[in-house]
């Protein structure tokens, strides 16, 4: 028995790769083979792997303090978050709760909205993922896998289709009208407005393709949840800190949230989650009707979301998340003229998907596997995503360069070859 065979096989595994070490957007095993991460983990590790400024933070906050139970005392680096956090988000969002998981995050919003707003029923979009506790299980539509065998889930949550403008054949304008009147529909036949807590949006899909939202529909979403006094919830689990080259995506839109939900980029690899809201709203939170152990109290994770909220700012890697993002697609468009399998090349900043299409016009895994396959071949990680596994998604570091995306691309255009 191999000392992988202890852990549980409920894990899927990309790789067996055991990393000895890891720096910026390299892992590196114990002979000293150096692998190219663009997955950061999913995108976990904005800031690269072992960014400097990072660990010390992590070293100088062990010293001094590990962990402090919030409803006990109140850690210093978590109120430092906190106050980082409030430069970013809108101005009328200055309150905070923290967790560790992007799924903790999810049930934290839900929670707050059904008692901020005294009504019950979420509405979520087509090909969402939001985590894989049962509510936001229930939430979760990008596969059948998450939620398999795990029947009945909690109620109370409808479904709209998401504005994937791909998926339909149609151009962003079609494609938001018709999305907009099914919701309308949704609205009219399923949750009335006035039962309805929150609309909750990936502003990105993330596990449901890296498809992002036409602006026209976030602006239109929300006004309507304005209209009906429905909260706007944004998960910005994958697609925040600086991931889209905006430090939130809803930022594209101009769409200001109700409540920002927020993990993976925060802490560059330390488990830590929040979101954000409005005064008005988190008092209505009635004191002890939600929390835990952890949220808010490892003061280890929150030293390092300060450290890697100043790096994101300081060394500018949100520009450089909008620039190299714009290069990584241009890229592969070039590839796209040459391999028609390559159906849809789209994102927004380093969160970049490439969708394969047949030539029956079907989605095409079987190509999406084999060009996987073929980059991890040649030392290159990336992952796939969408319903049917056709979507390649690019999440590399938000510190990567030109040279990097090049040797990036080669290694695709190489994969591609070999599978076409």
């Amino acid at each position: 028995m191999s000392n992988t065979d202890l852990l549980s096989p409920v894990w899927t595994h990309l790789t067996e790769l055991q990393p000895a070490r890891a720096e910026g957007i390299y892992f590196y095993d114990a002979d000293g083979h150096r692998t190219i991460d663009f997955t950061s983990g999913i995108g976990v590790t904005n800031t690269g792997h072992c960014h400097p400024r990072v660990v010390k933070a992590i070293q100088e906050q062990a010293e001094k303090l590990i962990f402090g139970q919030m409803n006990i005392v109140i850690p210093p680096a978590t109120v430092a978050l906190a106050e980082r956090l409030n430069e970013l988000t809108p101005a009328a969002i200055d309150r905070f709760f923290f967790s560790n998981s992007g799924a903790e995050a999810v049930e934290a919003a839900v929670k707050l909205a059904r008692q901020a707003t005294k009504r019950r029923n979420i509405i979520v979009f087509q090909g969402s993922f939001h985590g894989r506790t049962h509510q936001a299980m229930a939430m979760t539509t990008s596969k059948y896998i998450y939620r398999y065998d795990y029947q009945p889930l909690p109620g109370g949550i409808f479904v709209a289709p998401y504005p994937y403008s791909y998926y339909y054949g149609w151009d962003e304008e079609q494609t938001t009208e018709f999305c907009l009147r099914q919701l309308d529909y949704v609205l009219h036949g399923q949750s009335a407005p006035d039962e309805t807590a929150a609309v909750v949006i990936e502003p990105v899909l993330g596990e449901g393709g890296y498809v992002p939202a036409p602006d026209g529909f976030m602006q239109a979403l929300r006004e309507v949840c304005t209209e009906h006094d429905i909260l706007l919830v944004v998960d910005e689990v994958q697609s925040g800190f600086g991931r889209t080259g905006k430090f939130f995506a809803f930022e594209h839109a101009g769409a200001e949230p109700d409540i920002i939900i927020m993990a993976k980029g925060l802490g560059s690899g330390l488990p830590i989650s929040g979101i954000a809201a409005r005064a008005d709203l988190m008092a209505r939170w009635k004191p002890g009707t939600h929390g835990g152990t952890y949220g808010g109290g490892a003061a280890i994770s929150a030293a390092a979301a300060c450290a890697t909220i100043d790096v994101i700012r300081e060394e500018k890697l949100v520009e450089n998340a909008a620039e190299m993002g714009d290069y990584l697609m241009a890229r592969l468009r070039e590839l796209q003229a040459q391999y028609p399998v390559m159906g849809d090349v789209r994102g927004r900043g380093l969160m970049v998907g490439v969708e394969f299409t047949g030539r029956d016009g079907k989605p095409d895994p079987a190509t999406a596997s084999a060009v996987l396959k073929g980059c991890l071949e040649r030392n290159l990680l990336l992952l796939v995503c969408g319903s049917y596994n056709n979507v390649i998604r690019w999440i590399p570091p938000l510190i990567v360069n030109r040279s990097q995306i090049d040797d990036a691309v080669t290694i695709f255009a190489q994969a591609l070859a070999a599978a076409a």
